[in-house]
């Protein structure tokens, strides 16, 4: 796990009363760590509501809010305890610094994604873009760039081309507000892809670094397997695969994996008797 989820899940271990609280959101992008929080009695409100929760403490999740929701909540005379992710601050400050600066903001990263709503419900007329295709001519003569914190490096730099590409002329500054274990698990991943034929991505079917990581495998033409827990893996699809990598999206639990590798290592001692026969 990434250290802002750690944090996060380390604040709510110190909670003592979990039924005073309600998590503003899914903490991470992962159910197995849901489904642990609502054993403990926490409330969960849903990431889109604009309700008021009824407990007296609301938990802001390491996707962190915008200030604008912050202060909403405030006025209702609601306790926050925020565990926002550091990396995600310096994504916020980043964009405020750019809109101060004059420019209209670009944030580079997924719409309706819960980060990507608190950064942009502080700006003023905020455009996020998913992918380079979606880069058009603006009338803007300043804009400014940041990164949902989870976006693949080399998806930034694509788009960040195209809108310099679709707007000559125009001051654009781009701030890099991909954070440092994004970056590191996907140049792992990098770095396997050349020595396998199939890799194994565990975490939350709705988590977008965990997304990337199967799509960067994919990208090389490697089969990949994205898979939530163990019971998830089907043994008729590593069908073929003779060298199979494994990795993880920063949010799932250091035993989640453990009991994929597991799995992973009992279909190959099943598969060994059968390869030594031939």
């Amino acid at each position: 796990m990434c250290f802002g989820v750690r944090d996060a899940l380390r604040v709510l271990g110190e909670i003592a009363r979990p039924a005073e609280v309600t998590i503003h959101g899914e903490l991470v992008h992962n159910p197995e760590v849901l489904r642990a929080l609502d054993r403990r009695g926490f409330h969960r409100s849903p990431e889109a509501t604009r309700g008021v929760p009824a407990t007296p403490v609301v938990l802001v999740t390491a996707h962190g809010i915008s200030d604008r929701e912050r202060a909403r909540l405030a006025a209702a005379g609601k306790t926050l305890v925020d565990t926002t992710c550091p990396l995600v601050r310096t994504v916020h400050a980043a964009a405020r610094q750019l809109a101060a600066e004059g420019r209209r903001v670009i944030v580079v990263g997924r719409r309706g994604h819960v980060e990507v709503r608190g950064i942009t419900e502080d700006l003023r007329d905020p455009i996020v873009l998913e992918a380079p295709g979606e880069a058009r001519p603006w009338p803007e003569p300043r804009l400014g760039i940041v990164c949902q914190s989870t976006t693949p490096p080399a998806l930034a730099l694509e788009v960040v081309a195209a809108v310099r590409a679709t707007n000559p002329g125009t001051d654009v500054r781009f701030v890099d507000t991909i954070c440092s274990p994004t970056r590191a698990r996907l140049a792992a991943v990098q770095a396997l892809l050349p020595h396998i034929d199939m890799l194994v991505v565990v975490g939350g079917a709705a988590s977008n670094n965990t997304r990337q990581l199967a799509l960067a495998a994919a990208a090389r033409s490697v089969r990949a397997v994205h898979v939530e827990t163990a019971a998830d893996l089907d043994p008729a699809t590593l069908a073929g695969a003779e060298r199979i990598g494994l990795t993880a999206g920063t949010s799932t639990l250091p035993a989640t994996v453990d009991a994929v590798a597991a799995r992973l290592a009992a279909f190959a001692a099943a598969r060994a008797p059968t390869a030594a026969r031939t």
